[in-house]
């Protein structure tokens, strides 16, 4: 899907570079195959778009959901305490911004 999407960027613009007089070719009133070729850019981007989301909740969501179930279950419960400064806490191990 990628390298179909990077191909066709690739085209776009080595036609428009090496080609001006196939780009400026009139489709329909004042749309020519360049414009068009351009706006299937987005399309294109769309798709791709709405595929890696589908991607992510069907295959990628599931297994992470499923880490932090086992991730949770095996901390053992601590006891609640009072809450405190941000100065305070140990930042060993951390960079601050």
């Amino acid at each position: 899907m990628t390298a179909v999407a990077v191909g066709g960027f690739l085209l776009y613009v080595l036609l428009s570079s090496f080609t001006p007089e196939l780009m400026n070719t009139p489709l329909h009133g004042h749309l020519t195959l360049g414009l068009a070729l351009g706006l299937g850019q987005f399309v294109v981007m769309a798709l791709i778009a709405r595929r890696h989301i589908v991607h992510m909740r069907t295959h990628v969501d599931p297994i992470t959901r499923g880490f932090r179930t086992q991730a949770r279950r095996r901390q053992p419960e601590q006891p609640s305490r009072p809450a405190e400064s941000p100065a305070s806490r140990p930042t060993e191990g951390y960079r601050t911004w």
